[in-house]
């Protein structure tokens, strides 16, 4: 039988099986994330269908759908029937049209135990922008520092172990600088950022805060919901630093164990003639291409990052709190105590409202 239920009811499924009946490029531009696609129409179809419902009528268009889907059907099943085995299976279109509703009937003629979302993903993505409307339920730890002193490596530790710590740059698939996509493939879309972002704070809603890295209010091609964005500005800023030396092999050893990184950041270095200048450019360049990459590390560190974020690289009161980083097992560990001991009580003394 056909269950049909809403945005709220599938937060209370446990670990449902999320199945995008849209075309591919539907699914690629924005879904619910985790979702799988199993288009019943392609691109291509759909904008045959498209076409036909508004150049010749809503019943032609049917009917041509019906023959386009009718020799998919039986393979369009079996993979239904296979995903159920897995768990409770909850079919999607983009607003709980014909698509999931003609897949979600034969299958249930076939005794497939299915779930169909009222809304589709339309109902879901309301949702989503809803919740970035409305104050941020969290108060917000910002890690802040120069490029290369372990914002990221940090935040990778807090989060193996059990602290609500959110990596916006792998969220949104970029290191948020001139090099930030290097090696990392596609961006999402600003739809498919804001779907995953919120499901990393719904995943964290019995904490009274989350820990972030700083970043602008664009990270690559995806922007921050402007609530967030004010929460992160309002929030408890943290100072991480770390000596010169280390930075310069930090960041060696991340970009370098890339494939074709070289060459990439030879590309990306391009983009910044117009603020060091054609001269600076080509000597990075040149030991760049030397494989002196200590050398070039170190001065696009302290010619351009260290003058752009402005950072201090030592202690200073400007900041609720500072670690040095010098020796990142101590600097953990004074970081979750400062968090246990400071903002968890903190959230326990002022609870924060949920929505």
């Amino acid at each position: 039988m056909v269950k049909e239920i809403n945005v709220e009811e599938l937060k209370a499924l446990e670990k449902p099986v999320l199945v995008d009946v849209r075309s591919e490029g539907e699914f690629a531009e924005a879904t619910i994330p985790g979702a799988m696609n199993i288009p019943i129409f392609n691109d291509q179809e759909r904008a045959e269908i498209g076409k036909t419902y508004t150049q010749t009528s809503p019943a032609v268009a049917r009917e041509l759908g019906l023959s386009i889907v009718s020799p998919k059907l039986p393979d369009l099943v079996k993979e239904v029937e296979e995903l159920s085995k897995k768990g409770q299976l909850v079919l999607f279109c983009w607003r709980g049209g014909m698509r999931s509703k003609s897949l979600a009937a034969v299958a249930e003629l076939m005794g497939i135990p299915i779930y169909r979302l009222q809304g589709g993903y339309k109902a879901y993505r309301s949702q989503v922008v809803n919740y970035f409307q409305n104050k941020l339920p969290f108060q917000v730890i910002v890690l802040r520092g120069n490029t290369g002193v372990g914002k990221t490596e940090l935040l990778k530790k807090l989060k193996a172990e059990g602290y609500p710590a959110i990596d916006l740059e792998n969220l949104a698939n970029n290191r948020g600088s001139v090099f930030g996509a290097m090696g990392l493939g596609n961006p999402p879309s600003q739809k498919k950022f804001e779907g995953l972002l919120y499901e990393e704070l719904a995943s964290l809603k019995d904490f009274s805060y989350i820990i972030v890295e700083c970043e602008s209010k664009r990270i690559g091609r995806v922007t921050l919901p402007a609530n967030f964005y004010t929460a992160m500005q309002d929030g408890i800023q943290i100072l991480l630093y770390d000596s010169l030396e280390n930075r310069v092999q930090r960041l060696i050893q991340e970009y370098t164990s890339m494939p074709q990184a070289i060459e990439e950041i030879s590309v990306a270095l391009q983009r910044l003639i117009k603020t060091l200048g054609n001269k600076k450019v080509d000597e990075l360049s040149a030991l760049l291409e030397s494989k002196n990459l200590d050398r070039f590390t170190e001065q696009l560190l302290v010619e351009y990052y260290d003058k752009l974020y402005a950072y201090p690289n030592e202690p200073s009161s400007k900041y609720d709190f500072y670690i040095n980083h010098e020796k990142p097992e101590k600097a953990l560990r004074e970081l979750e105590s400062y968090l246990d001991e400071k903002v968890a009580q903190q959230g326990r003394e002022s609870p924060v409202l949920r929505v």
